[in-house]
């Protein structure tokens, strides 16, 4: 299993090779398309990131000292960033999480070339899944 500072090493490298923002937002919405089905137990109103603009799911459980995250969205660009933080996250242990600098995520220009809600969504998704991390621990 890879650690978060490898994750983010091999996922702003990928993000380098596109030239413009249309191609990392089709790479960012092709790794939402590519998430697997979320399980129902998680599309709870429960589990709903609040602040979002679009709907965005977020479960997580404990498997083997680690947390696996679940996440789905009714956008494509809101699942696209959501499954940015199952990449570098899902697999972790709480504390390996909550350690993580995801501000990392900044240096490739993404907030840059969010929208304002996207922005903020992407902050909230951090939040959330901080938050579980730190209820695991």
């Amino acid at each position: 299993m890879s650690t978060y500072d490898e994750r983010i090493a091999e996922l702003l490298d990928d993000m380098s090779l596109f030239d413009d923002w249309t191609e990392r937002y089709e790479f960012i919405i092709s790794l939402g398309r590519k998430l697997p089905a979320m399980p129902e137990k998680y599309r709870k109103s429960v589990n709903l990131i609040k602040g979002c603009q679009s709907r965005v799911w977020v479960g997580t459980e404990m498997k083997d000292g680690v947390m696996l995250i679940h996440a789905d969205s009714d956008s494509l660009i809101t699942k696209g960033l959501i499954a940015l933080f199952i990449r570098l996250l899902s697999g972790l242990t709480p504390a390996e999480i909550l350690a993580a600098d995801v501000k990392q995520l900044d240096s490739c220009g993404l907030k840059e070339h969010l929208a304002s809600t996207r922005a903020n969504a992407l902050s909230s998704m951090a939040a959330t899944i901080r938050a579980a991390a730190q209820a695991a621990a």
